[in-house]
């Protein structure tokens, strides 16, 4: 009985929850800075602050890209580039960040668009009295699919050394 209780006392601690499964945590991490990077470079441009931004898609960085960019780099550097986990990293990474530059940015423009030709109808019109704007913000421009896929890779680099 007392082996195992001094056995018990004596095994290590677990490890943290950024050395059991790096790329998850630097995914997750990378996608909580693009967020929160959000706030600050809407102040930049708008020169308001909108607590929306945390929570909401579109805009620079593109989280994202950051999420799946981090993902990639992280196996990457914890497994090498020769398995099928990079190899499926990097053919989800290509996928969401062209999805969010080609797709979802011209479906912002179209809902932009369309919000516009709402605005200027008469108001006995029946779409303009019972219409809601439709979102705008959706897609990144490839300036912030760029931004998203350096800070994750950025954040993968930072955290390869944690343990």
């Amino acid at each position: 009985m007392d082996e195992a209780l001094t056995a018990a006392a004596s095994a290590p601690p677990p490890p943290p929850l950024a050395a059991v499964n790096r790329p998850l945590f630097s995914a997750v991490l990378a996608f909580a800075v693009a967020q929160f990077l959000k706030l600050f470079t809407t102040w930049y441009k708008e020169k308001r602050w909108d607590s929306r931004r945390l929570l909401g898609s579109g805009g620079m960085p593109s989280s994202h890209s950051a999420t799946v960019a981090a993902l990639a780099m992280a196996i990457a550097l914890e497994e090498g580039t020769g398995g099928s986990s990079f190899a499926l990293a990097v053919i989800l990474a290509s996928i969401v960040m062209y999805d969010a530059s080609g797709i979802r940015l011209h479906a912002s423009r179209q809902a932009e668009l369309l919000n516009q030709i709402v605005c200027e109808l008469p108001p006995e019109h029946p779409v303009s009295s019972n219409h809601r704007p439709l979102r705008e913000l959706l897609g990144h421009t490839p300036l912030q699919v760029c931004a998203g896929a350096v800070l994750g890779c950025l954040v993968s680099y930072l955290m390869r050394g944690s343990t």
